[in-house]
């Protein structure tokens, strides 16, 4: 699991058919201060979150392929959920 941020969505003409219906955002794994850590990941977004959102992502590609319906998916990283606030002193 990683604490990440929303910064864009992803737009193709051509992608695999499991992507189909699917909303792929761009999110930019962050600290717990909101710095970049890491490159940005492409992950599927079954909450619709917004720009800038702070969001859980899971790289577990089982459950990602899962979600989508197909076993033979590329799909790894997936938005598991919106962070709506951070409690100071606990760890993310």
């Amino acid at each position: 699991m990683l604490l990440a941020r929303v910064e864009g969505n992803v737009v193709a003409t051509r992608k695999h058919p499991s992507y189909e219906g699917w909303r792929l955002v761009i999110c930019q794994p962050i600290n717990n201060a909101g710095d970049p850590e890491g490159a940005p990941q492409v992950a599927i977004d079954p909450h619709g979150a917004g720009m800038h959102q702070r969001v859980v992502l899971s790289s577990d590609g089982s459950a990602a392929r899962k979600a989508v319906g197909d076993e033979k998916s590329p799909a790894r990283w997936i938005v598991a959920g919106i962070v709506d606030e951070l409690e100071p002193g606990v760890p993310v």
